[in-house]
């Protein structure tokens, strides 16, 4: 079955990738998870719009990791509203996706997700936050997130 990649896959590629895999594990696996659709034309022109949303979240180098660090801890005040207790305690839990928002909407840069590093698996409380970005192997950004109730 040849199909097209729309997500990392573990020994297998990356996004955007044309693999050729074993009919019962791109129908039972990928397929269903969303993580490849089948190869045809029009998914062709899928892949290019897949490449180009990679290539904006993407640290090309040393120097580039540099201006994304200090344009992340350059921001004045990266804040998130959510929905509380009334002991301070959230309704659920912010996820590194709520942080990466938060940082674009303050003014940021577009990161990706996978490269936050939470202090806790989940953050559950309000007030600061230490929060940890990983930008390259090098180059780490540190910014504090204030988690404020709504």
């Amino acid at each position: 079955m040849k199909l097209i990649l729309t997500a990392d896959v573990d020994n297998l590629g990356a996004p955007g990738d044309s693999v050729e895999v074993k009919d019962g594990y791109g129908r039972n696996f990928l397929l269903p998870r969303g993580l490849a659709i089948v190869a045809s034309r029009g998914a062709q022109k899928q892949v290019e719009g897949i490449r180009r949303a990679q290539d904006a979240r993407k640290v090309r180098d040393l120097d580039h990791a540099n201006e994304l660090k200090q344009a992340i801890e350059g921001l004045e005040s990266v804040s998130l509203n959510v929905k509380t207790a009334g002991t301070g305690k959230l309704f659920g839990s912010v996820t590194q996706a709520d942080v990466a928002a938060a940082i674009k909407s303050a003014g940021g840069p577009v990161i990706d997700k996978r490269s936050i590093e939470l202090p806790k698996s989940h953050i559950k409380s309000t007030g600061k936050h230490g929060i940890v970005v990983h930008l390259h192997p090098d180059v780490a950004a540190k910014f504090d997130l204030q988690v404020a109730a709504n």
